[in-house]
């Protein structure tokens, strides 16, 4: 692992009653303790799972790239929270990468214009226009490139554009790439496949604190699960539910 620790700092927070400074869960976690290579965040949106995780990203000294749409109007506080938290490296701080579906359409676009100069960049991606693929193949072909480079890489919702079949494929990407050592990997999800990942550690964001917790203890597993062995009930029930 690259990181093994952040410390959170919640008597130095700027305000107490403003999103993300008034998630208890940040308030009430002092430490967030990475024990293997592969870490999820899980949670209802608006649960700060993102939001901590671009923190971390940008505490690790990693670029995430974004349009400049001003404050006006936004929460002043939203991009604060990297400033109150600190991040334990286990060894030299290492480079890495932050994954979004939303900013990599842009990457994407970039690279394609960089190939019409130099076609040879696409070797990089194995010789395909990533905008010329669908949105599932060009995320896997990124997606097995950048990972084989050692570094710390942090991923929001990168099934997105994954077919289930895709996730699973992704599932052994990262379970390689993480074992070889050289990659650590923090995601956010709420994909039930991606949290399947062997050795992975999941970290809750609906509780008390941040608390990891095992697979089959998610809200994730459950929901598929029950759906998947009470499909026809579920159904019927939905059905006698409508109004007529």
């Amino acid at each position: 692992m690259h990181i093994n620790k952040v410390t959170f700092h919640p008597e130095s927070y700027p305000v107490n009653d403003i999103y993300p400074f008034n998630l208890q869960t940040l308030h009430n976690t002092l430490d967030l303790v990475f024990e293997t290579n592969i870490t999820f965040f899980i949670g209802e949106n608006g649960s700060g799972k993102s939001t901590l995780l671009k923190a971390i990203a940008r505490r690790s000294g990693i670029h995430i790239w974004e349009e400049d749409r001003g404050r006006f109007g936004n929460n002043p506080y939203e991009e604060d929270l990297f400033k109150h938290i600190d991040v334990s490296w286990t060894c030299d701080k290492k480079p890495g990468a932050y994954f979004s579906s939303e900013r990599y359409q842009h990457l994407a676009k970039i690279i394609d214009e960089w190939a019409i100069s130099d076609p040879r960049l696409l070797d990089y991606f194995g010789g395909k226009s990533l905008m010329s693929q669908s949105h599932g193949e060009s995320f896997m072909a990124f997606f097995r490139s950048r990972y084989k480079i050692e570094g710390l890489y942090f991923m929001d919702e990168p099934e997105t554009a994954l077919s289930p079949r895709r996730q699973i494929e992704f599932v052994q990407l990262l379970s390689s790439q993480s074992r070889d050592g050289h990659a650590q990997f923090i995601i956010a999800t709420h994909s039930p496949i991606l949290l399947s990942c062997p050795g992975a550690t999941i970290v809750s964001f609906d509780h008390h604190t941040l608390k990891m917790i095992p697979y089959e203890n998610t809200d994730y597993y459950l929901i598929y699960r029950d759906f998947l062995l009470h499909r026809e009930q579920y159904l019927t029930e939905c059905i006698e539910g409508e109004p007529k």
